[in-house]
């Protein structure tokens, strides 16, 4: 792949490849079974072609479909395992790599960008990319002052490749059913489009990483690089080392992953409360774990990527808290009557305040218990409760509404549950809550302005 496909034509054939794979192993599976071949081998064997397939194609397409499926590798862990374990591998690569744009045309996006002799503005420039994402790949670097330097490049086209992915996959959505059991994939397609705009929006994004970097400068637990240089679709940021967050999930030591969670959590609540803005893509190739020779508690968590973030600038919304902290009180009439008027349940819709209160217990436990072992038989144990359509779980929460406004703020707040039960971590999420949380512990003053170590 030389470049970003960007002709409709030649992305919508690739895309539309992968159903037809998907059928064409399920025939070529069919009959090595026939052959004499065990179930389970073939199953297994299948599988991962499939894996393989939706990560060469995804992650060449970069764009819209690699953005999906980056997302998609957020929620595996709420997959069962004999259905995870074959795709795991090819997910989670999308987190950190896709194959690379070519050194001739990033250094004519880098010309176009920042002038012809943009190469007096480093002392150093690394042609192999570092890192590749949806829209962009990240190049390493010595700005002019001799600080180490990240080089984020913009593909050409990546707007209309954005837009098309995700116009495509709309259409076929349902193909992605066995990846993702019970996830319905199509509000999440949506979501991603109207994000589009701000994504590719590298001055937006530079003004959001720069207010996070001054408002966590010397932080004991949190770092963001700031900013060095914005021009149109090139964004230079200062350099991050660290562990990543995919290693950790892979492997590391309890030790680590406890740590990392819970400075995951933390940045998750104390993020909103202290800079008014929402991290909105916590997939774990945006976090590093900056360790040290000292012992874990001093361990900090690297923060990059603020291409997509929820402007709250009251922090997240004081109905969360209020609705969190009486459901664990055991409050139904009073939950039921906050989610009505959030717009939780719809006017036309009468519900029992009680079964609403069973439903949303086993999600919250976490939230009402001094430590939790976040692990992915739990967040498998809570999909199949939701997803099963014999569950009055799963009946009551087809009549549940997701207003706009808390669209974003679920996802993340999703989306970082499945990183903790990825990292298998232990954490201590009731006291972020506390602090950060407004509404949740009125007793306590309302979040924090400084709440020391995590």
């Amino acid at each position: 792949m030389s470049d970003l496909p960007r002709k409709a034509v030649t992305r919508t054939a690739k895309l539309a490849a992968l159903p037809l794979g998907f059928a064409g192993r399920a025939t070529l599976g069919l009959g090595k079974r026939l052959g004499g071949r065990p179930a389970d081998e073939v199953a297994t064997e299948l599988q991962e072609r499939t894996a393989e397939q939706l990560f060469k194609v995804l992650g060449e397409l970069k764009g819209g479909a690699m953005k999906f499926g980056q997302a998609l590798s957020v929620f595996e862990s709420a997959l069962p395992e004999d259905v995870a374990s074959p795709y795991r591998a090819a997910l989670t690569k999308l987190q950190e790599a896709a194959p690379p744009m070519p050194a001739r045309t990033v250094h004519r996006v880098l010309a176009e960008r920042l002038g012809p002799d943009w190469r007096s503005l480093f002392a150093e420039f690394e042609d192999a990319p570092a890192a590749a994402a949806s829209i962009g790949q990240v190049h390493r670097g010595v700005w002019s002052d001799g600080r180490k330097v990240a080089v984020k490049v913009q593909y050409p086209g990546a707007g209309d490749a954005l837009l098309s992915d995700l116009a495509q996959l709309g259409r076929v959505a349902r193909l992605f059913g066995p990846l993702v059991p019970g996830m319905d994939v199509k509000p999440l397609l949506a979501e991603l489009r109207e994000r589009v705009a701000e994504e590719l929006d590298y001055a937006l994004e530079a003004k959001a990483q720069h207010i996070h970097a001054e408002e966590f400068a010397g932080d004991p637990d949190i770092e963001v690089p700031d900013v060095v240089h914005q021009a149109d679709q090139v964004l230079v940021t200062e350099w991050m080392d660290g562990v990543p967050l995919s290693e950790v999930i892979s492997g590391g030591d309890q030790e680590m992953r406890d740590r990392a969670g819970q400075l995951l959590a933390h940045f998750l609540f104390a993020g909103p409360a202290r800079t008014g803005l929402l991290h909105a893509d916590p997939h774990p190739g945006n976090f590093r774990l900056l360790t040290d020779d000292g012992p874990a508690s001093g361990w900090r968590l690297g923060v990059l990527d603020f291409g997509t973030v929820d402007r709250l600038p009251e922090g997240l919304p004081l109905p969360i808290g209020n609705a969190l902290r009486l459901a664990l009180e055991g409050d139904a009439e009073q939950v039921y009557r906050m989610l009505r008027e959030e717009g939780f349940v719809k006017p036309t819709i009468q519900l029992d305040a009680d079964a609403v209160l069973d439903y949303l217990l086993p999600i919250i436990e976490p939230a009402g218990r001094e430590e939790f072992p976040f692990d992915r038989a739990w967040m498998r144990a809570q999909a199949a409760r939701i997803a099963d359509p014999r569950s009055p779980a799963h009946q009551l929460g087809k009549q549940l509404n997701l207003p706009p406004s808390y669209l974003l703020i679920h996802r993340v707040t999703l989306s970082t549950v499945g990183v903790l039960c990825q990292l298998n971590a232990t954490v201590r999420l009731r006291a972020e809550l506390q602090a950060w949380l407004p509404g949740f512990d009125p007793e306590g003053g309302g979040p924090q302005e400084d709440a020391g170590s995590a």
